[in-house]
């Protein structure tokens, strides 16, 4: 991303690696490391895992809160994505990182998610089948600029529709979400509401 020019937007790496060193100090010595999932992660999390669960946390919810101008948008045209707001709760998908590649999935993972500047980093208890597990998840920074609040249906999906970036359309984002939860056996009534509005109108 900074390559294509975007590097006045991003963290700097030395900053991206100390958001990192910080989150894991806290964390027990030698304990699994797991992550919670609610968004992209949920289908393409891009890092080894050894274990996969669905899961719930508490006191937060999933949200179109970011706007997005290098991912999923522009700086002229921003998309949006997911994030963790206060209240309420979310499930979503924990992954227990896999012992041998954890200091190299996690520095891909901080810089997949972090770069931007947009999440806390929060260690999180969350519930699974077999037992609550403690499992870091990325919270939505309210004071970034790029911290949307709470938006309409209608702005969402319109944004969604028209907005392009790095990693392709907003609308590819949030119908992937959707149907990725949906496949774990997740509801999330909003989201799928989000996208039957997306995909009936790119059927018009």
């Amino acid at each position: 991303m900074r390559a294509a020019g975007h590097g006045h937007l991003l963290m700097p790496d030395t900053a991206v690696d100390a958001s990192l060193a910080h989150t894991m100090a806290l964390h027990p010595p030698r304990a699994p490391v797991w992550v919670f999932g609610y968004g992209s992660l949920v289908w393409a999390p891009l890092f080894h895992f050894s274990e996969r669960r669905v899961a719930r946390a508490s006191g937060v919810h999933r949200g179109f809160y970011l706007w997005s101008q290098v991912n999923r948008g522009t700086p002229e045209m921003p998309g949006l994505v997911l994030a963790l707001d206060r209240g309420g709760q979310c499930s979503g998908v924990v992954y227990r990182l896999e012992a041998g590649t954890e200091e190299e999935d996690l520095r891909l993972l901080w810089r997949r998610e972090m770069v931007l500047g947009a999440y806390r980093p929060r260690w999180l208890e969350v519930r699974t089948e077999d037992g609550p597990v403690r499992a870091i998840a990325f919270v939505v920074d309210r004071k970034h600029p790029g911290y949307s609040g709470r938006l309409t249906d209608d702005q969402i999906v319109s944004d969604a529709l028209r907005a392009h970036g790095h990693y392709g359309a907003c609308a590819d984002y949030l119908v992937e979400t959707a149907d990725a939860l949906t496949a774990h056996g997740i509801a999330d009534r909003h989201l799928d509401r989000l996208a039957r509005q997306v995909r009936a109108a790119r059927e018009t």
